[in-house]
């Protein structure tokens, strides 16, 4: 079961009910994809790239089985009710229409330049857009371009940040465990009614997700908090296409399982299975998709 209560060592207030969906073995998985060639993530078929809407559930006939099996194993693990949790990144989205903002917790003492920040912001943004791709037009999803947008940085003293921070919240917050926070009151973590009134600049500044980027972190966690990864792993790829622990967590965001103890029928190669490929492939499109199909209807987001 990877669906707990956000634990001390994610250093999140416990007063506030999350989703951490990642646990430890994250760290102890990653080096067979750390090292493995990069490969293609799409087939020459069409049928994962819609060229119009579609409505149902139909993958591809040698796919059903195993998504069943990864449904089915989902609905009997999550703890408290797959379907009663209610910050799934779905639900962010849905509340933002269609708008993810994000800030950064830079976990480290090393100055970070403003051209370095505007490469974090394009990375994170190209790394969720390789999940959204799969969303768009596909069975009344009603979002074509979902905006990915770094808003903040949370950092130990200001003057880390160089160059110039005006598009930018910055702030100098910590957590409990004195690690740099962004705001509680501008987090949805937090305020999960969208009540931001006590944040500065309201609604508009709030943030959905945090990227932790952690000196000497080794793997990754991920939950509808946001992603936590090495510091040193991410800016080192930051001109990577697919910044493969990223992408794991970030489908942990949307409420993707991990998969230590089993895997479905037939399927041995997904980046849901850390360790098992660097990139998403059809079968992590097709639990993405399994999951806006179920949740979209059972939250009533059908149109």
């Amino acid at each position: 079961m990877r669906v707990t209560l956000v634990s001390a060592l994610l250093s999140i207030s416990p007063l506030a009910s999350g989703l951490d969906i990642s646990d430890a073995k994250d760290s102890g998985e990653w080096k067979v994809a750390r090292d493995a060639p990069e490969v293609s993530s799409r087939d020459t078929t069409l049928w994962n790239r819609p060229a119009k809407r579609q409505s149902g559930w139909s993958p591809p006939s040698n796919l059903a089985t195993p998504l069943k099996e990864v449904w089915d194993h989902c609905l009997n693990t999550y703890s408290n009710g797959l379907f009663g949790f209610k910050n799934y990144g779905w639900d962010q989205i849905k509340a933002t229409e269609g708008k993810i903002n994000v800030c950064v917790r830079w976990e480290s003492s090393t100055a970070v330049t403003e051209a370095q920040r505007t490469q974090v912001a394009t990375a994170v943004n190209k790394q969720y857009q390789k999940w959204f791709s799969w969303l768009y037009g596909y069975d009344n999803f009603p979002y074509s371009n979902i905006q990915v947008n770094v808003v903040g940085w949370a950092v130990k003293d200001a003057s880390l940040l160089q160059g110039s921070t005006s598009s930018i919240t910055v702030y100098t917050d910590t957590d409990s465990g004195g690690i740099p926070q962004c705001a509680e009151a501008c987090g949805r973590f937090f305020h999960q009614d969208g009540d931001y009134s006590g944040c500065p600049g309201g609604s508009a500044s709030h943030y959905d997700n945090s990227l932790w980027l952690t000196d000497g972190f080794s793997g990754g966690a991920g939950g509808d908090w946001g992603q936590r990864i090495g510091r040193e792993y991410f800016m080192g790829a930051l001109s990577t296409d697919s910044i493969h622990i990223l992408l794991h967590e970030m489908g942990h965001t949307f409420g993707l399982d991990d998969f230590y103890d089993w895997t479905p029928t037939g399927i041995s190669n997904f980046i849901m299975l850390a360790g098992s490929s660097s990139v998403i492939t059809d079968f992590d499109g097709w639990m993405l998709r399994n999951w806006w199909y179920e949740l979209s209807r059972n939250r009533g987001w059908q149109s």
